[in-house]
């Protein structure tokens, strides 16, 4: 059936279904929202998306997303050096740093390996991984991974390129639940897991 929605309304709904979680039916609600909007905020919404790429930078050190060239936590002198927290993605760090259980830093690998994906070793941030853990700084490394088939196969990649045996190496506990994702886990859950992660 053909729309009847002006063309400005009709592409940005388009537009918006790019986002994920978002079909089409929303996305013309959301449109047909910001057409209501007064210019000024749909002005200044359309500015923040402007500058976001020009705004957000990626740490040079542990490659989360940071305001300049190095994130918060690795500026932050009072975290613990010994211990790497190795995570997919920025919201995992995020949501690990809701629980307050975690003072050491980060390392976040862009993704997990997923051939079918066309997402391989180079795609990921492995090699300045290894070349932080071969610095000699860390006791141990905390693998925070969801528990998906990728994800174990990401794990079994960072333990079989591991300096021998002069680092800890550990999961997160069990507690998250299976094929669950780390960002959407509550803080109590979060907590357990590190609490209770074991040697690998």
């Amino acid at each position: 059936m053909h729309s009847i929605l002006p063309r400005a309304v009709r592409e940005l709904s388009q537009e918006l279904t790019r986002l994920p979680g978002i079909g089409p039916k929303t996305a013309q609600r959301l449109a047909v929202y910001l057409l209501r909007q007064s210019p000024s905020d749909v002005g200044r919404l359309s500015d923040t998306i402007k500058n976001l790429h020009q705004s957000v930078h990626v740490c040079s050190s542990c490659f989360n997303l940071a305001d300049g060239a190095v994130c918060a936590v690795c500026r932050d002198e009072k975290r613990d050096t010994s211990l790497l927290c190795i995570v997919e993605d920025p919201l995992d760090v995020e949501a690990i740093e809701r629980t307050g259980s975690f003072q050491g830093l980060y390392h976040v690998l862009g993704g997990v390996l997923s051939p079918l994906d066309g997402v391989g070793v180079k795609q990921l941030t492995f090699a300045e991984l290894f070349e932080r853990l071969v610095s000699g700084a860390f006791q141990e490394i905390i693998i925070a991974l969801d528990h998906t088939m990728e994800s174990e196969a990401t794990a079994r990649h960072i333990t079989s390129h591991m300096p021998d045996g002069s680092i800890k190496v550990t999961r997160l506990a069990r507690g998250l639940p299976t094929g669950g994702d780390i960002e959407f886990a509550d803080a109590l859950t979060l907590s357990a897991a590190l609490s209770g992660r074991k040697t690998v």
